[in-house]
């Protein structure tokens, strides 16, 4: 697994807002089922004091370190001061920090990743699901049912895509070692490049897949960084040219960013594109 597994104690902000308390009960429920940490605190200003489905709430991230020992976050504070919660975790010394809040402005965004990298943090997202690690740990929103545990690393920037990859590598017999959705903002914190490289260093992982959605150039670099055995599926064949396409965040224009042209460039470093999600199982069978 990369990034957490189930000896790491996490701490999730925005811990009494709706998306928080509907969240919390089933990290927590995976943990328990994989004898993890899972969620220790929950931190919403001016809400110390509380709980959320038996975890402790408190009014800043400091605050719940001196109680408890902790290395990821889970960031579900609204739009408009989620970036201030990741700087805060930052600061505070917080390792990883998963932020599945969207609609956030992207000037936020950068600074916060920024601030975050220098001090030493890797952030998720923003827009994301998260993190699973089947057998480990839950970060996030990603329907750990889907998952089972095994050889295959999957890395996404699209959420529903994500859930449909791994249910059917399930479905054919073959599991995951850790699950990383990256979304599908302007601007996010680890990239496909950043995430390969993790999985370049574990040994659980033999093979990865790779889901891309149109705009930028990320799946091409991610691609182009890693001896990994790949195999990719890319969204958005159909989508026309010169609109900014939904939550990828991007114009597909000239000829660049749009799902042919990351075919034709991920083919041409001969690594095998899926048509479709159904034909992923077939394709990294090859590799394991």
């Amino acid at each position: 697994m990369i990034y957490a597994d189930r000896s790491t104690g996490v701490i999730v902000t925005g811990a009494t807002g709706n998306q928080g308390k509907f969240h919390i009960p089933f990290m927590n429920a995976y943990a328990r089922q994989v004898g993890g940490k899972g969620i220790v605190a929950g931190v919403t200003p001016g809400k110390g004091g509380q709980e959320v489905s038996g975890v402790p709430v408190y009014n800043s991230i400091r605050e719940a370190l001196r109680e408890h020992d902790a290395g990821a976050a889970v960031v579900f504070v609204p739009a408009g001061a989620a970036m201030d919660s990741v700087m805060e975790c930052a600061y505070a010394g917080i390792g990883l920090i998963v932020t599945i809040t969207e609609q956030i402005p992207v000037h936020d965004t950068m600074k916060a990743i920024e601030y975050a990298r220098l001090q030493g943090s890797a952030v998720i997202g923003p827009n994301c699901p998260g993190l699973l690690s089947p057998g480990e740990c839950k970060l996030g929103i990603i329907p750990a049912q889907l998952a089972t545990r095994g050889n295959v690393g999957v890395v996404s920037r699209s959420g529903t895509l994500t859930y449909e990859v791994i249910h059917e590598l399930t479905r054919a017999g073959i599991g995951q070692s850790t699950v990383v959705g990256i979304g599908g903002d302007p601007v996010i914190g680890q990239t496909f490049t950043d995430v390969l490289g993790q999985f370049e260093g574990d040994p659980e992982t033999k093979a990865v897949v790779l889901i891309g959605e149109v705009g930028g150039s990320l799946e091409e670099e991610g691609a182009a960084s890693t001896d990994l055995p790949l195999v990719a599926y890319v969204a958005g064949v159909t989508a026309p040219p010169e609109k900014r396409m939904g939550h990828a965040g991007a114009i597909i224009e000239g000829g660049e960013g749009d799902a042919r042209s990351k075919i034709r460039r991920l083919d041409g470093m001969g690594i095998a594109v899926a048509e479709r999600p159904g034909e992923i199982p077939d394709l990294i069978r090859g590799y394991l």
